[in-house]
């Protein structure tokens, strides 16, 4: 999307900004936690939420930079951006039903990640109006980075004992682990479609502003 407006700036500034607020809160709760908990990034960003947030935040910038430099955002980032909003409502829906609570982090921390910014990345999705419309058939795509940090979870709670969240621990049983993970990809599933619907919409942005190549619509 190429758009020079004061508009097109202002969005590329606060997605930057958004971007380093979540750095900020990520390094701050590291800080804040690692004294009692120790400081080991393995288990701070096995969690769901950091892991996630933290790549949420690198995609925010880069692609509110390239608003700020008026330059075309690539189907690959497009892509990915899609897929770290689906991942944050899911990191939303997992805290208010599975494991609600502050944990560790500091409240203001906790409130900005699982619900301030999803819902902001929802927002900005639905109202700016920028994404390309993207082929159906990409949707699969929403699942190998959760997939994968299902892996290594599984493996570390077999090994060394640690998983990120309740629901996980091996001592509930394979059977209770496996219907908790297909209710949570089938949420994801269900989210990403919603996501994937919404970039068929202009938002408040003008369909002629929308990017026309790089990804077709299926």
């Amino acid at each position: 999307m190429r758009a020079g407006s004061g508009s097109s700036r202002a969005v590329g500034v606060v997605r930057s900004s958004a971007g380093i607020l979540t750095l900020f809160a990520l390094g701050y709760a590291y800080v804040a936690g690692g004294a009692a908990d120790g400081f080991n990034p393995f288990d701070y960003f096995g969690y769901f939420t950091n892991l996630t947030s933290l790549c949420t935040a690198l995609i925010l910038i880069a692609t509110g930079l390239l608003r700020l430099r008026d330059r075309t955002v690539p189907p690959w980032l497009a892509t990915a951006r899609a897929a770290s909003v689906t991942c944050m409502l899911i990191v939303a829906l997992v805290y208010k039903v599975l494991v609600p609570g502050t944990g560790s982090a500091p409240p203001w921390v906790s409130f900005f990640l699982h619900e301030l910014l999803p819902a902001a990345l929802a927002l900005d999705w639905l109202c700016i109006g920028d994404p390309p419309r993207l082929p159906w058939r990409t949707l699969w795509l929403v699942l190998p980075y959760p997939a994968l940090w299902v892996a290594v979870v599984l493996v570390r709670g077999a090994t060394d004992g640690w998983v990120p969240y309740g629901f996980l621990l091996p001592s509930h049983g394979a059977g209770s682990i496996a219907l908790h993970l297909v209710a949570l990809f089938g949420a994801l599933i269900l989210a990403g479609s919603l996501v994937w619907l919404a970039s068929r919409f202009a938002g408040f942005a003008s369909r002629g502003d929308r990017p026309s190549r790089g990804i077709r619509t299926a």
